[in-house]
């Protein structure tokens, strides 16, 4: 299936290369991390609404397994808009944020 969304995520269609994006929402230790992040990171500077929603929740579903590796990418990867960074973070504690105070500070 993962191999299918390598063709997807590169679809002119928003809609494909969002089902590309959220295909491993809830697969936690199964989740293929380097093509999540890849997907993310080739789309990050998308303006499209739901590309970025998109990115977003595929990260805040991944940050319930490893918060640290989320927070890492969203740090690392600046031309992520701001939306997919709010929703990337959402439910990592804000204890932990605290610890990276300039990963919300560009909003």
């Amino acid at each position: 299936m993962l191999d299918v969304m390598d063709d997807w995520i590169k679809d002119d269609s928003i809609w494909v290369r969002r089902v590309a994006i959220i295909c491993q929402n809830k697969r936690k230790t199964k989740t293929d991390v380097k093509r999540l992040f890849q997907y993310c990171k080739e789309h990050a500077s998308d303006g499209e609404f739901f590309i970025a929603k998109a990115i977003g929740w595929s990260l805040r579903s991944y940050a319930y397994t490893d918060p640290s590796a989320v927070r890492r990418f969203v740090e690392e990867t600046n031309e992520l808009q701001n939306l997919s960074k709010r929703e990337a973070l959402k439910n990592i504690s804000k204890k932990e944020i605290k610890k990276e105070p300039k990963l919300l500070s560009e909003e």
